[in-house]
């Protein structure tokens, strides 16, 4: 008791009104990174300055300000050793992955080709420098991907037999949900879609489904059992699918977000972030 009465001021003095737990985290995350950045910006020398770092672009990855945390990024690409003496996990895990996954989330897929073909000469002399190549270009297959600011050309005839083609839809929010029923993480997510969908479709709100499913069976019986209103494409072929094919798909769920006027507005969206994000495009 003691302590949460101790609790209570600090939060009230930090001005925290907030509605829920997440305000209250990003809140002091932003004191976090404020600080950091200017401790940072006092201190360019300091034997911590690295550490700093890397804190401070955990911070701005949680709380996706991608525009402060991309710069960060290529700094800290730029100052990690390359060729023979570079630590893979630190360059590549810490550094080439998460710019690369930002610029394809904020549609920058020249920035994203680059970064890797120059990764690919910075790496050339490394002992791995073959296995990381073939990494690579696995990586530069996500380009094909559609990415924010891209449309998306989806046109079948659903399970139901209805004629379904997203440039009909103009004027609408559209969720494109590319998944399976035997995938755990999209079976997951599949209550968050549904109620984002009954909150906001009579607004205008859309889900069209593309099912990897390779048994009809299996997937009109999940439709059913968690009575998914909207539409699902599906031909058998799972990863051989059309549009899986098309869209460069290598892992679901893969969820698309389209605006008013058709264009991808974000990827990737679970949970509240989703219904969060259709309610401010449809207001």
């Amino acid at each position: 008791m003691k302590l949460f009465a101790c609790l209570i001021p600090l939060i009230f003095a930090a001005g925290l009104m907030a509605e829920d737990a997440r305000s209250i985290v990003n809140s002091f995350e932003t004191q976090k990174a404020a600080a950091l950045s200017a401790y940072l910006e006092s201190n360019p020398d300091a034997e911590d300055a690295e550490a700093a770092q890397i804190f401070l672009i955990g911070i701005y990855l949680q709380l996706e300000e991608n525009d402060k945390v991309i710069p960060l990024l290529r700094d800290r690409y730029d100052s990690l050793p390359k060729g023979a003496d570079a630590n893979l996990q630190e360059i590549i895990g810490g550094a080439i992955e998460p710019l690369f996954t930002l610029y394809l989330k904020t549609g920058q897929k020249d920035n994203a080709k680059a970064l890797i073909e120059r990764a690919k000469k910075d790496l050339l002399d490394n002992p791995q420098a073959p296995q990381i190549a073939e990494y690579f270009d696995g990586m530069l297959v996500k380009l094909s991907m559609p990415s924010v600011g891209d449309t998306m050309e989806v046109a079948f005839t659903s399970t139901k037999g209805v004629e379904i083609d997203l440039s009909t839809m103009k004027g609408k929010v559209v969720l494109i949900d590319f998944w399976a029923t035997w995938c755990g993480p999209c079976v997951a997510e599949m209550p968050h879609i549904l109620s984002t969908y009954e909150a906001h479709h009579e607004d205008g709100f859309e889900v069209v489904g593309i099912s990897l499913d390779d048994d009809k069976e299996a997937l009109d019986r999940f439709v059913e059992q968690y009575k998914m209103p909207w539409p699902q494409m599906f031909d058998g072929k799972a990863w051989e699918n059309e549009f899986v094919r098309k869209y460069g798909i290598t892992g679901i769920p893969a969820t698309f977000l389209l605006g008013k006027d058709g264009k991808i507005v974000a990827t990737g969206l679970r949970g509240d972030e989703l219904k969060q994000k259709v309610g401010e495009l449809l207001n």
